[in-house]
């Protein structure tokens, strides 16, 4: 049996690895195990590394009809805002890519534009359209306004000019609509690009606080983010940091399995166009 031969170059590489591997790994396991500890246990100096009475009062407290709303205001508006944002935009960055029309390259240059405006500056604006709709302290005022978001267009351009053309072609000699040729021959294509933007998207929605707070004025409408800011400002006298780690940790477990779930796509995303065939 031969055994590779491990050189010093091989050997730091792995030491630094390791190192940035605990290193990165190491705020997730605080919280996770913080989470597990009482008010006392968490303030400790110096800290239980490892809780040695672990206990699932802080998941008792936190689980309360109120905290299952704001979970599920999370979840079906991330949900939601990811589905259409996906929809919208792998329509547009189709059009946009392959088709030829008056304006197209304006249209995309105004896209592009708007990427680097921040969120803030439309907010005055955006707010008082969203009251004149009657929309305000409701699910469409959280999910609507986000459906054009010009990262994801651009996003899907680029990924549609990987279609080929002559397909294109061949399906409209064939009579094929544009809905059809959109369905069996551009969205297999640019599955992994849509992956991809699933991802971003539902984070972006997720951890989107300034717009959520924004919007909402009850605390039935409140999402999860909102929810956990809004326990730990009423704490009169200190935080209780297990119940927040707590909340940390339940919220999130949505981004962790929405990014297993798409990671196969996210990967092919990354590297297409890495090789050519």
């Amino acid at each position: 049996m031969k055994f590779k031969k491990f050189g010093a170059f091989n050997i730091i590489s792995m030491i630094i690895l390791a190192a940035l591997t605990i290193f990165f790994i190491f705020p997730f396991y605080w919280i996770a195990s913080g989470s597990f500890k009482l008010q006392d246990v968490a303030i400790a100096i110096p800290p239980e590394w490892f809780p040695m009475n672990p206990t699932l009062a802080n998941y008792e407290e936190l689980l309360q009809p109120l905290t299952g709303r704001w979970f599920f205001n999370s979840v079906f508006v991330s949900l939601m805002t990811t589905l259409l944002v996906c929809t919208t935009a792998s329509l547009a960055g189709y059009a946009l890519a392959k088709k030829r029309f008056p304006g197209v390259t304006l249209i995309f240059t105004i896209f592009v534009a708007a990427m680097a405006l921040p969120k803030q500056v439309i907010l005055i604006p955006l707010l008082r359209f969203i009251t004149e709709l009657g929309w305000m302290d409701t699910y469409q005022a959280l999910i609507i306004p986000a459906i054009g978001w010009p990262f994801g267009i651009f996003l899907m351009k680029q990924f549609s000019h990987s279609v080929p053309t002559e397909l294109l072609e061949s399906a409209d000699i064939d009579g094929c609509g544009e809905l059809k040729k959109f369905w069996h021959i551009v969205l297999p294509i640019v599955k992994p690009g849509i992956g991809a933007l699933a991802i971003f998207t539902f984070i972006a929605s997720w951890n989107d606080y300034f717009t959520q707070l924004v919007f909402t004025n009850t605390e039935t409408m409140k999402t999860l983010p909102l929810g956990l800011a809004s326990m730990a400002q009423s704490a009169e006298y200190s935080l209780n940091y297990g119940l927040l780690m707590a909340g940390a940790l339940l919220a999130s477990l949505p981004m962790i399995t929405v990014f297993l779930l798409f990671q196969s796509f996210f990967t092919q995303g990354v590297t297409v166009g890495a090789v050519k065939g």
